[in-house]
């Protein structure tokens, strides 16, 4: 989800084959206002709605395409003052694509990303991040997370759901952690925990040595308060820490 940036209309080319050109209308100061179409000294090109020299309101940019890219950036939707501000549409050179809402050149608001690896989020976004209540596809797996997100990592209550059973509950740096249930297909439930625990791990002594040193790691384990026992999924029951 890299950001790409715009060039300012007002900029001076140091290429003499890439001038500033601008078709469109102008108000009586001689500012681009209305209606217009530029040709920025970086090759960019816009077409939409001036005001006072400023891309603002409704308009379409197109990024030059880059060395090694396969295709150009584009944004249609609304600016303010030259900056993507209220609904709009952007298509990365990747190939990804986000729609909705844009404060100050960032994704802020409800929106839908849909990335590279037909993986999709939709949901609520704050600085250009996952932010807020929001659902996301995993497409290789088909796992679906609903629930709150904080600066773009699962954190807060949610719900996993992987093939025909779920698990509920709590979320932190996008791992599973605090109290939760599984709930299964024949409407079972078992209630429980992931709790972070500390284990020593025996390593083998170096060239021969028949010491051996242990160190130490932290892992994310399901503690059962009760119910079935959960079968073997996808989702994993421990987690080490790095």
């Amino acid at each position: 989800m890299d950001t790409v940036h715009e060039s300012d209309e007002e900029a001076h080319s140091d290429n003499d084959d890439l001038p500033y050109l601008y078709e469109g209308e102008r108000n009586d100061q001689g500012e681009r206002h209305g209606k217009g179409k530029a040709r920025l000294p970086n090759a960019d090109v816009y077409e939409g709605e001036y005001r006072h020299g400023y891309r603002h309101g409704f308009g379409k940019y197109v990024f030059k395409k880059l060395k090694g890219q396969s295709r150009s950036a584009c944004y249609i939707g609304y600016y303010e003052k030259n900056k993507k501000n209220g609904q709009g549409t952007f298509l990365y050179p990747d190939g990804a694509k986000y729609e909705g809402s844009w404060k100050d050149d960032l994704r802020e608001g409800f929106g839908t990303y849909y990335y590279t690896n037909a993986d999709s989020y939709r949901g609520e976004w704050a600085k250009d991040k996952r932010n807020g209540h929001g659902t996301y596809t995993y497409a290789a797996s088909g796992m679906v997370y609903e629930g709150q997100w904080i600066e773009g990592k699962r954190s807060g209550r949610g719900k996993l759901t992987f093939g025909k059973q779920s698990y509920v509950g709590n979320f932190h740096d996008d791992k599973m952690l605090g109290p939760g249930t599984y709930i299964f297909p024949n409407g079972s439930q078992q209630h429980g925990e992931y709790v972070v625990v500390e284990e020593e791990i025996e390593d083998d002594g170096n060239d021969g040595e028949t010491d051996k040193s242990r160190t130490k790691q932290l892992k994310i384990k399901w503690i059962s308060h009760g119910g079935i026992h959960p079968p073997i999924t996808i989702v994993k029951k421990e987690t080490v820490i790095n």
